[in-house]
């Protein structure tokens, strides 16, 4: 389970705690982190604004640009991209600069021309498309709001997070969430746990029915009817965080399903009230040789001790 220092701050608060600290306080408790994911993990990576561009003398696919880079100055940097234009704000690795893959920036002369470092791509940053629009382009990443100049471009986009992919055993299931890892992590630092403000007394309604036909498989299951559904792009903040942890954003409704289960451990889905039969949710055991077609049109055989809602 991918759990994500950034989202798990919310909870419980890590200032002070580095993420070695933290890893092995977690293994002491039970839980092994089997592997650190840095998001954004570059140094020396800022913002800047392009103030000329000019074609390079001697190489027709290269350019050659000046840019301010805030308290770093005026800086020359040769480039071949082609999608930037002048007044536009982009990332510039600076002379020692690190990117994501482990790259190291040095200043030199690229066909005779001095350029004093690199512009950058949402591969170069480490981020992806969900963590901020247009990283997956497979070119200089062009920042859509402005940023002050010569700042480190991944705080001020808001992406640099530190994840950890834990390790669970079976009789841990209420760890399953960033609320369960937070509780343990609070008893672990001896911190108080930030409780999440939940709405209490929700009416279901009767407008959805729901037969529990096998109840020692599933003893409770709920659902409730919401309208005035409008399916659009989620914002911002819930792609990127539903990214950090390795989900992939689908529409509004499917990423709130995900960032429940996510967070509190609660799994939901959401169906189309339209094409619900007799309005009505059926939780019941397969028949032996029962078959099923998933989403991505594979076919399953199922048994008896399988549980299918339908």
């Amino acid at each position: 389970m991918k759990i994500s220092l950034e989202w798990l701050n919310e909870y419980v608060n890590l200032d002070g705690v580095s993420v070695e600290e933290l890893k092995n306080g977690l293994f002491s408790c039970g839980f092994e982190v089997e592997e650190v994911l840095e998001i954004g993990n570059v140094e020396k990576v800022v913002t800047c604004k392009i103030l000329s561009i000019e074609k390079h003398p001697d190489a027709d696919k290269l350019s050659i640009t000046q840019v301010d880079a805030g308290s770093y100055g005026k800086l020359q940097i040769v480039t071949n991209g082609k999608n930037i234009k002048v007044g536009d704000i982009v990332p510039v690795s600076l002379d020692g600069a690190i990117l994501a893959d482990g790259t190291k920036i040095k200043k030199g002369k690229i066909r005779g021309i001095e350029s004093d470092g690199m512009f950058c791509g949402g591969e170069e940053l480490g981020i992806n498309g969900d963590q901020y629009e247009g990283a997956d382009e497979n070119c200089i990443l062009v920042l859509r709001e402005e940023y002050p100049l010569g700042e480190e471009v991944t705080k001020a986009l808001g992406v640099k997070d530190t994840i950890f992919d834990i390790s669970l055993t079976a009789n841990r299931p209420d760890c399953m969430s960033v609320i369960g890892i937070a509780k343990e992590v609070a008893c672990l630092l001896n911190r108080p746990f930030i409780a999440p403000k939940l709405y209490e007394n929700i009416v279901l309604g009767d407008e959805v029915k729901v037969d529990v036909l096998s109840p020692d498989l599933c003893p409770l299951y709920l659902a409730s009817k919401v309208t005035d559904i409008k399916l659009s792009e989620s914002p911002k903040w819930m792609k990127k965080r539903l990214a950090s942890v390795g989900i992939r954003s689908i529409n509004n409704v499917v990423d709130i399903t995900n960032y429940v289960l996510t967070e509190i451990g609660q799994p939901m889905h959401a169906f189309d009230y339209n094409r619900l039969k007799g309005n009505k949710i059926i939780v019941r055991r397969a028949d032996n040789g029962e078959k099923i077609v998933t989403l991505d049109e594979k076919e399953f055989e199922l048994n008896n001790d399988n549980l299918v809602i339908c």
